[in-house]
This record gives C-alpha cells, sequence and structure tokens, in this order.
C-alpha cells in the first residue's frame, strides 16, 4: 500500500518494473504450488514463514544490542517443523510443537540477556508462524480449500496493488503519517475496492458463492490486511529500518510483501474454524 506522489511525476513509477517482475514470478511459483496441495503447499508456506522470521528477528534482536542472526535457525526450523507435523498429525499438534518451540527459543535469548528480544522474538515468532498454520489449515479445507487460500491471497495482493496505484496517482492526506509516511487515505481505499474486485472475481466463479456478501468481506479483510500492514510499518520506524529485506528485488523483503498476510490469513482462519465451513459459501 504504497501512496505519495514525488513532485517529479515521471519518477513516481520509478520502481513498477522491476516490482511487477519479481511480482509476477513470486504469484506464479506460489500459485501453481499452492495448487499442487500437500506437501508443494506445505514447503511453499514453510518457506515463506520461514523467511518472515528470519528478517524479523534481525531487526528485533538490535533492541539488546546485538547484531546478527545467530539463533534464527532454531525458530525457522520451529516453523517449519510445525507447518511439517500440522500436515501430517493435525493443526492442533502443529500449533502445540509451535508454541513450545517458540518458549525454548525465547527462553535461550534470556540466557545469553536478550531480556527485550525475547519478548519481540516471543510475540513475533508466533503470530507468523500461526499465520502459517492458518493458512494450512484454508489450504486443507475439504470444501473449496484452495480457493479459499487463493482468495486470501488475492484480497492480500489487491489490497497492496491498488494502495500502490491509487496512492501515487491521487496522493492526498497521509493514513498515519506518524508510523508510515507515504501511506494515505487515497491508498487506501484504492486498495479495499480492488481487493473487492478480486474477491467479487472469485466469488463469481463459485457456483453457490454469495456474490455481495463476499464482496463485503474482501473489503473487511483487505481493511485487516491493512492494518498488519501499517503494524509492521510501525515496527520497522521503531527499530530504524526501512525494508525488513532484500529477498523480493524491488519489494524489500518477505515480511515487506506479506505483512498483510499475517493478520489476514489469522483473522479468515478463526472466522472459517469458529463457522465451521469456506468463506464462500456462506
Amino acid at each position: 500500500m504504497q501512496a505519495d506522489v514525488p513532485s517529479d511525476g515521471t519518477r513516481r513509477f520509478g520502481d513498477l518494473k522491476l516490482r511487477v517482475l519479481s511480482g509476477v514470478a513470486a504469484a506464479v511459483l506460489g500459485g501453481v504450488l499452492l495448487w499442487l496441495g500437500g506437501v508443494w503447499a506445505m514447503a511453499l508456506i514453510a518457506l515463506v514463514t520461514g523467511a518472515m522470521i528470519w528478517e524479523f528477528r534481525a531487526m528485533t534482536l538490535t533492541v539488546d544490542g546485538v547484531s546478527g542472526r545467530t539463533d534464527v535457525p532454531i525458530l525457522i526450523g520451529a516453523v517449519i517443523g510445525a507447518v511439517i507435523v500440522s500436515h501430517f498429525y493435525g493443526i492442533q499438534v502443529g500449533a502445540r510443537w509451535l508454541l513450545w518451540s517458540l518458549v525454548i527459543g525465547a527462553f535461550a535469548d534470556l540466557l545469553v540477556k536478550r531480556r527485550r528480544a525475547m519478548s519481540w522474538g516471543l510475540v513475533g515468532g508466533t503470530l507468523i508462524g500461526a499465520a502459517g498454520i492458518a493458512l494450512l489449515y484454508l489450504r486443507g479445507l475439504d470444501t473449496l480449500g484452495f480457493e479459499t487460500a487463493l482468495w486470501v491471497l488475492l484480497v492480500v495482493i489487491g489490497a497492496d496493488i491498488g494502495g500502490y496505484f491509487a496512492g501515487r496517482i491521487f496522493g492526498g492526506p497521509k493514513l498515519w503519517p506518524r508510523v508510515s509516511p507515504n501511506k494515505t487515505w487515497s491508498g487506501a481505499l484504492g486498495g479495499i475496492v480492488l481487493a473487492s474486485l478480486l474477491g467479487a472475481a472469485v466469488s463469481a466463479g463459485i457456483e453457490g458463492s454469495n456474490l455481495a456478501l463476499v464482496v463485503a468481506i474482501s473489503a473487511l479483510v483487505a481493511v485487516i490486511a491493512q492494518a498488519g500492514d501499517l503494524a509492521e510499518s510501525a515496527v520497522k520506524r521503531h527499530f530504524g529500518v526501512k525494508d525488513s529485506g532484500v529477498l523480493m528485488p524491488g519489494h524489500g523483503g518477505a515480511l515487506d510483501r506479506f505483512d498483510g498476510l499475517i493478520t489476514a490469513a489469522l483473522a479468515v482462519a478463526a472466522v472459517v474454524w469458529f463457522h465451521g465451513d469456506t468463506i464462500l459459501l456462506w
């Protein structure tokens, strides 16, 4: 969700080509693996969640004056292990695996006097890991599992792309300048509109889907995704970091691109679990 319009209009989309190329490559690969399901979807989700935790820990370790990623392999292993266990033994067992792994990792921080890093690692690692499990849960639904997971991804992507173009074209008042000076209200609205349109496209292709309801929920999920985006911006500003990483050329790190997916996947999975069925067939 980008927003600011540079004074030189020719520069407002200066990074567009690189963003499009890397974004399309990631979308095609991710879409294929998600469609294949099983171990392929599991590997995709494990890779993304692991990369996000790696970047998050690299940022937050500095709170205790630590420079490096000495404990990151443990944290990545915890997430990958949780996803694998979830795949074979169920989400509840995988969630317990993740919880205990992160608790052990947090106390390892405490032993080396990373007290504040422990708190950051426990909260951030749990949320990111739980989001990975949530997306795996949605993909594993007996009814429209692939379509539900794809819908969440498309809504998050739509919120990001719509925000990027609307913000740079229209500009206007800032959304929350203290946290993210480049985001505007026009970008937020543009993201919600595109996310709703993509949600409508998914719903239109599914027999028995309530189009109006899916559009409304897509708009709400877009807002939740944007809240996740702002939360990650607040963390980066707190630690004085511009990008979470460099894994995606033109986009920054994995956490920069999928921050909105964390909150969106958690929210949708919670609602689906409570309701007992995919949102697309309400």
